[in-house]
């Protein structure tokens, strides 16, 4: 399964990146010489594509670079994949166990993929450099390591615990019935996640600056 998606993240990035320049391509094609809908389509096309360079020639040089290097894992819907396991501990209640699991294998395979995207990217950026095997291993196991705290471990545990204290305390504090305390539950689990994302990645970011980082740190120093 994480072989897949790999994959097939590694493909949906190809597509997301080339997106302007097929855009381009059927805003160029005459609409007179084909069908009503698609031409209609094409007309579409152009008006995207006019929008699309009037953004671009609106921007610094600086500002078209970083649009064009769009970090699928990061900056797309695909970032939401790492938040999965979240909203199955926050469904623990209401769904069997496996699919609470279920949740954690998408997260993980997230993970891995944004792990593999980085190796790549670092092999390329250092090309055939001496330290290029190093590099690249930094690069896969930083990333690896981060995600797997910052997205499943601790943000994970987080819910599970905000959900069963919410559970219990709704048992010895109220007299509802236990569907309604458990959808109750689920309902704290979901609202929590938007306020643990950004204390937990710094935290993150603080352990790893101050503990495995350095080692990349030093290696660096002694090249």
């Amino acid at each position: 399964m994480i072989i897949v998606f790999c994959f097939w993240a590694d493909y949906a990035a190809d597509a997301l990146r080339d997106w302007p320049v097929q855009l381009r391509a059927a805003a160029a094609t005459p609409p007179s010489r084909s069908p009503p809908a698609v031409g209609f389509v094409i007309r579409c096309a152009r008006f995207r594509t006019s929008l699309w360079d009037g953004v671009e020639g609106s921007m610094e040089p600086s500002e078209a670079k970083t649009d064009k290097a769009i970090d699928i894992y990061r900056d797309t819907w695909v970032r939401f994949l790492g938040y999965a396991n979240e909203v199955g501990e926050a469904f623990r209640a209401l769904v069997p166990v496996s699919l609470v699991w279920g949740s954690y294998a998408v997260a993980t395979a997230y993970v891995t993929a944004d792990a593999v995207d980085k190796g790549k990217k670092a092999a390329l950026a250092h090309g055939e450099n001496p330290g290029k095997t190093t590099r690249v291993a930094a690069a896969v196991v930083d990333t690896f390591v981060w995600q797997a705290l910052a997205s499943v471990m601790i943000p994970g545990f987080t819910i599970n615990r905000v959900c069963a204290g919410s559970l219990y305390l709704l048992g010895k504090t109220t007299k509802w019935p236990l569907p309604v305390r458990k959808w109750t539950t689920t309902a704290i689990g979901l609202s929590t996640i938007p306020f643990i994302i950004t204390p937990i990645d710094r935290s993150v970011d603080f352990l790893l600056d101050s503990s495995l980082r350095k080692l990349y740190n030093e290696e660096e120093k002694h090249k």
